[in-house]
């Protein structure tokens, strides 16, 4: 990767760019059927989040003004329904996004259940850390915003809020008290999906969901969070009581504003 271009920490965010946004919006599906009134907040506290962080790119990538404000919006759609404390408290740890020209890939050391050591080469669109910055690989943003089940930006900030009560990602997120959420329910149900994910793999069988969701909690957690707002659908199919739990979670049911193109001919 070339050396990053620095754009200076910004102290106030500007006047919102109402223009912006509706460009923004209307180009992105997962936003576009948000009611008014749920992108008119969503819009102001991407706005706002957008302003707090730095943001750098590799000299391929080209980005402005609305490339900022989409992933910003995509970020906060995770705690669109929490209130103003709760969601800046929630994005506390993020402080750093940085854009590359592409997928990049990590060496990963694992331990395994038997204590031997495997090292391989991970290829990732994205990645984050307690204190670091949001990595993301440039066509995979472009590829997020739809209703694919995919979307890298949200899969990378639902770490963040992973990590908002740990320094590695678990899968256990800070639970708000007013989503009524225990932890025990949580560890249940996710527990009951990381095992039901495991016995697919076991089996040789295809997994219902994304097998990355099967490599680690986190994981499972990020993959499940991508799902939620991207492929509703599917997830309620195969995993309802999960569904509900972070339908619970986030305060959103995204069922209710789903929409899905028809398949061409």
């Amino acid at each position: 990767m070339k050396r990053p271009g620095w754009w200076p920490i910004r102290r106030g965010a500007p006047a919102f760019d109402a223009a912006c946004w509706q460009a923004v919006r209307q180009g992105l599906p997962l936003l576009a059927d948000l009611d008014d009134s749920d992108a008119a907040r969503l819009g102001e506290r991407a706005w706002q989040q957008l302003h707090r962080w730095q943001w750098a790119a590799s000299e391929e990538v080209e980005y402005d003004l609305a490339a900022q404000l989409a992933i910003a919006a995509q970020a906060c759609l995770l705690t669109l329904a929490w209130s103003d404390d709760d969601a800046s408290a929630a994005f506390a740890n993020v402080h750093d996004i940085v854009l590359v020209a592409d997928a990049f890939h990590r060496r990963v050391e694992e331990l395994d259940d038997f204590g031997v050591m495997h090292e391989y080469e991970d290829e990732r669109a994205g990645e984050t850390s307690w204190r670091g910055p949001v990595v993301l690989a440039s066509p995979e943003v472009g590829a997020s915003g739809d209703y694919s089940g995919y979307n890298v930006i949200i899969h990378e900030f639902a770490h963040k809020l992973d990590l908002g009560n740990s320094h590695d990602v678990d899968g256990f997120p800070p639970l708000a008290a007013a989503s009524e959420v225990t932890a025990q329910e949580w560890h249940r149900i996710f527990t009951a999906v990381w095992d039901d994910l495991q016995a697919h793999l076991a089996r040789g069988e295809e997994t219902p969901i994304d097998d990355y969701a099967a490599t680690h909690p986190g994981e499972c957690f990020a993959v499940c969070c991508e799902l939620f707002f991207t492929a509703p659908d599917q997830l309620i199919e195969v995993y309802p009581a999960l569904y509900d739990l972070l339908k619970r979670y986030f305060g959103q049911d995204a069922m209710t504003r789903f929409t899905r193109p028809p398949p061409s001919a």
